[in-house]
């Protein structure tokens, strides 16, 4: 559905509406939430390298009020609610191997859980084989990295859209550059210091848009500038999550559906001033959901977006949730950081991995591009075993009898204290 554009307002409320803004650029001590209060790039273009990247959106302007109206316009816009679509993961057509991907580069894992940086190739020149072993090789490790990528914005799309239909943001930022609606704009500056009163950092971690009815599968992020130091991001494994858990928890988890909501980042929207572009929804989603190339089970809720666990007691809804988000947040074995550069690249399944920002960069300016294919609709594993004949499988359990290792067997009897030395 092509977007629906409104216009408002006339020359003298526009005069009005940018100098108030200009204000409120200016100033240094404006407190927000970070997830929930998308950034409107309120700071001054003057100068700034990437200018175009920013928001699509004329309030944010230093020119004159005749040089403003001669520029092109960029009005607000309205999107058709999402509907499901058909998707066919490309990690389906990969070979297992990757020889495509890894005969031309290197190969280097992070941590035997998660992450793994790629170097010697360009970007640029990924041929689809290429694009299909990525895509399956971020399903199994979560997340990947590349540094020192010239792509621009148009050929990060391109990639993404092997991977599936985009997605378009419903409250986040899109480019000053037409034709680029598709594009998640990732913008924080001096003007928008992070307010520690308004959220935890806890709530911070998420997997991005799980309220839709088809979350989000092989997404990239590009930083284009970003701090000296700080703003690393972090992202911990729902696979490992999964993994932990014993069998009965495990067993108990896959029988569960928990709610998705769209509302309180709408609502963050709307409360900075800015126009929501599809109405909120709430989704609910399967506690465990299995990826449809790996056939590995992984435990899928976030702090930002879910919000209870459907037919259980508030209670118990609360405490298993609480448990879950403090595993994902607090559990260093599940995670990897990542410290970016100018150029660096990250490719993540959102189906799989939560991740979080460190807010810890302030007053410097961070910015980013994000490109976030449509994934299909999360299965349970009672749907993937049904759909497919197979057995959803522990991810760990399967590496270790890769690699020839006894499977460990759950412990009976009292446990008893140990050391450990580090």
């Amino acid at each position: 559905m092509a977007p629906v554009a409104t216009n408002e307002g006339n020359g003298n409320g526009i005069t009005a509406h940018v100098g108030s803004l200009k204000a409120k650029a200016n100033s240094e001590n404006q407190l927000i939430n970070p997830f929930y209060s998308p950034s409107a790039g309120d700071d001054v273009d003057d100068g700034y390298k990437y200018a175009a990247y920013k928001v699509k959106d004329m309030r944010i302007t230093t020119l004159p009020l005749i040089d403003l109206l001669l520029q092109p316009y960029f009005p607000v816009l309205d999107w058709e609610p999402l509907t499901e679509i058909e998707v066919t993961d490309r990690g389906l057509f990969a070979d297992p191997e990757k020889k495509a991907l890894f005969s031309v580069s290197k190969v280097k894992h992070l941590t035997p859980t998660i992450g793994t940086e790629i170097t010697g190739i360009d970007l640029r020149h990924l041929t689809d084989p290429q694009k299909d072993e990525l895509a399956l090789l971020v399903a199994e490790r979560g997340v990947v990295f590349f540094r020192d990528q010239e792509l621009n914005i148009h050929q990060q799309l391109d990639i993404a859209r092997h991977f599936g239909p985009l997605h378009k943001h419903a409250t986040t930022p899109i480019p000053k550059e037409p034709g680029l609606e598709e594009v998640h704009v990732v913008y924080n500056d001096f003007a928008r210091r992070p307010d520690p009163s308004a959220f935890s950092k806890l709530e911070l971690w998420h997997s991005d848009v799980t309220y839709e009815l088809q979350p989000p599968s092989t997404t990239s992020l590009k930083v284009i500038t970003g701090p000296e130091y700080g703003g690393d991001t972090l992202w911990s494994s729902g696979y490992a999550l999964y993994s932990s858990l014993s069998p009965g928890f495990q067993t108990y988890l896959e029988g569960l559906t928990a709610l998705h909501s769209a509302v309180a980042q709408a609502d963050g929207a709307r409360g900075a001033g800015l126009h929501v572009r599809r109405e909120p929804i709430e989704t609910e989603h399967p506690v465990v959901r299995v990826h449809p190339v790996t056939g590995w089970k992984s435990v899928y809720v976030n702090p930002g977006f879910t919000r209870r666990i459907i037919g259980v007691p508030k209670a118990e809804s609360d405490t298993i949730l609480n448990f879950l988000f403090h595993q994902i947040s607090e559990n260093v074995d599940f995670q990897v950081r990542f410290k970016w550069e100018p150029n660096s690249i990250a490719f993540w399944d959102n189906r799989i991995v939560t991740h979080s920002a460190t807010f810890d960069f302030w007053p410097q300016t961070r910015h980013a591009l994000r490109a976030t294919p449509t994934g299909e609709k999360p299965e349970s594993v009672e749907d993937y075993e049904r759909r497919t004949g197979k057995v959803a499988k522990d991810r760990q359990i399967e590496l270790w009898k890769q690699q020839q290792i006894e499977v460990p067997q759950a412990k009976k009897g009292a446990s008893r204290a140990r050391g450990y030395n580090d």
